[in-house]
């Protein structure tokens, strides 16, 4: 088997400011779509509300026009 081979400071330094990098571009990137997916949750939620409650009236309607005296 071949013995490792010793790896650059240079490249050592490259690939941890790379990794370092990464990790505070990605937290900038999550703290700036938090809001917007909070935000689009909210209203996905009013939305799922007034589509229930349409539902809901239009599933009486149905009722009470099945119950009809004049069948």
């Amino acid at each position: 088997m071949v013995p490792p081979v010793a790896v650059s400071p240079l490249i050592k330094t490259a690939r941890y400011s790379a990794l370092i990098a990464g990790i505070i571009y990605g937290k900038r990137r999550y703290d700036q779509l938090k809001p917007i997916a909070a935000e689009e949750r909210r209203v996905e939620e009013e939305e799922k509300k007034v589509r229930e409650e349409q539902e809901r009236i239009a599933k009486a309607i149905a009722e009470a026009s099945e119950e009809s005296i004049l069948k």
